[in-house]
C-alpha cells in the first residue's frame, strides 16, 4: 500500500512524488462537519487529496496515491461494478483482485493504486467482463 516516502506521496495530478501535507476534513470538506475529524494527505501544488485508513491503528496511512477528481470518479465507478461481485459471494475478494492483477500483469491489484485514467479504463474493461 502507498505510504508517504522520504520524497513524498505520488500525486496523479502532478505525476510525481510530492511532499504531501497531512490535514483534516475541516480543510478538505469545510461544508461537511461530519468529516472534520478525518485525516487526509493533500498536495499543495494541485490541491488534490487522498483520505486515510481512519478505521485502523495507522490512522494516517493514505488510502492510495493522490488522485485527480477525474481519476477519483473512475475509481468509484470501478468499485460500483467490482464490489457487488465479491459482496454477493460470486468470487472471493482476494481471488477477484488476484485475477485483475494477473490480467494487468502486476503483482498485486488495488483500485487506490490506479494512477491514470487510461489504467482505470483497462481495469474497468476487465471488471465489466468479470461481472458478466
Amino acid at each position: 500500500m502507498t505510504r508517504p516516502s522520504p520524497t513524498g506521496l505520488y500525486c496523479c495530478g502532478c505525476q510525481k512524488d510530492v511532499p504531501a501535507r497531512l490535514t483534516d476534513g475541516r480543510e478538505v470538506y469545510p461544508h461537511r462537519p461530519d468529516l472534520f475529524g478525518l485525516t487526509f494527505w493533500k498536495c499543495d501544488t494541485c490541491g488534490n487529496y487522498v483520505g486515510c485508513h481512519h478505521k485502523t491503528k495507522d490512522r494516517t496511512r493514505p488510502l492510495g496515491n493522490i488522485p485527480t477528481k477525474e481519476l477519483k470518479n473512475a475509481r468509484q465507478h470501478i468499485h460500483r461494478i467490482l464490489d457487488p461481485i465479491w459482496q454477493k459471494g460470486k468470487v472471493p475478494r482476494g481471488k477477484l483482485y488476484a485475477k485483475i492483477a494477473e490480467e494487468l500483469g502486476i503483482a498485486e491489484y488495488h483500485t487506490a493504486e490506479i494512477k491514470t485514467v487510461e489504467d482505470a479504463r483497462k481495469v474497468y474493461a476487465i471488471v465489466k467482463r468479470l461481472a458478466a
